[in-house]
């Protein structure tokens, strides 16, 4: 059961806070500092068990052996520990991005009230870019309701009885109408088979690790496919590549937060947004991360 150090500000409410923002708690599961999560493992339904406790997480993953059988540990202890970091954000350079910027008469004070903030991840690059898909132009609280339809309409339950989010092939599997019965617009509909189908005919490798020198081409690819936009894809690239130079100038509560730290008489608009953004390169995603948190919960 691999066991993982944790950095010395590391964020533990705010990464279960992440995972409760569905209260009905069908796929997530915090409780008393341990989260449950169900993914498809190899096309199998499994289970995340991650615990925190004295700066160390520690992981496993509890795998049915197929969709009748029952549940067992069988993953190599290095796919689970790399699974384990991949959530809790530990390849990102969160430490260098506050030695850089903790004196910054703007940015400083955001970071000495956040420190160690860092953007906790999807399970995969396809949960990201589904849950981005799904939070198109709508509320967080609706996007949570239609997740919650999707997951329970197209994933899998794991014998502990939580639900796996769905992967591509699920997706593949059932028609419009169960999609649109879950509270998927025509339009969003579109975007999520296009998306499926360019991974099917690996017109789209989702694998990928994503750097400075290659983000472009996928950034590329993701909007050549219909319905899915800049904001899409900026958003999913950080919560599913670990990308935080990302611009998320169209965001609202970035701009709306943005006008707060700039004690602005109006808000600042999409272009001014990226503007002041661009300042902070590579780290214009976890700056935009910053200001979602300064005014909201932390399931940001």
């Amino acid at each position: 059961m691999p066991t993982l150090l944790l950095p010395e500000h590391f964020r533990c409410d705010d990464f279960f806070a992440f995972h409760l923002r569905d209260q009905q708690n069908i796929a997530e599961i915090v409780e008393n500092k341990q989260l449950r999560k169900g993914i498809i493992w190899h096309n199998n339904p499994a289970q995340i068990n991650l615990r925190i406790d004295n700066q160390q997480a520690i992981i496993s993953l509890d795998i049915d052996s197929s969709k009748l059988g029952s549940s067992k540990n069988t993953s190599d202890e290095e796919q689970i520990a790399a699974l384990g970091k991949n959530l809790l954000g530990l390849h990102q350079g969160v430490e260098q991005f506050e030695e850089c910027y903790l004196t910054d008469p703007r940015l400083g004070k955001l970071i000495k009230n956040q420190r160690g903030l860092r953007i906790y991840q999807s399970a995969s690059p396809f949960e990201a870019l589904v849950w981005a898909i799904i939070g198109q132009q709508i509320s967080v609280h609706a996007a949570i309701a239609i997740r919650r339809r999707f997951i329970q309409a197209v994933g899998m339950q794991h014998s502990s009885g939580i639900w796996c989010f769905p992967n591509e092939q699920q997706v593949n599997q059932v028609d419009d109408d169960t999609l649109r019965q879950t509270g998927f617009s025509t339009g969003k509909i579109v975007a999520l088979r296009a998306l499926c189908d360019a991974i099917k005919n690996q017109q789209l490798d989702l694998s990928v690790q994503i750097t400075s020198s290659n983000v472009a081409h996928l950034t590329e690819q993701l909007l050549s496919i219909k319905g899915i936009g800049p904001w899409t894809v900026s958003y999913a690239l950080l919560r599913g590549f670990n990308y935080l130079d990302g611009s998320l100038h169209g965001d609202v509560a970035v701009r709306r937060n943005l006008q707060i730290l700039l004690t602005q008489d109006e808000q600042p608009n999409a272009k001014e947004t990226e503007k002041w953004l661009a300042q902070y390169s590579p780290w214009r995603a976890l700056v935009a991360a910053h200001l979602w948190r300064s005014q909201s919960a932390a399931g940001y």
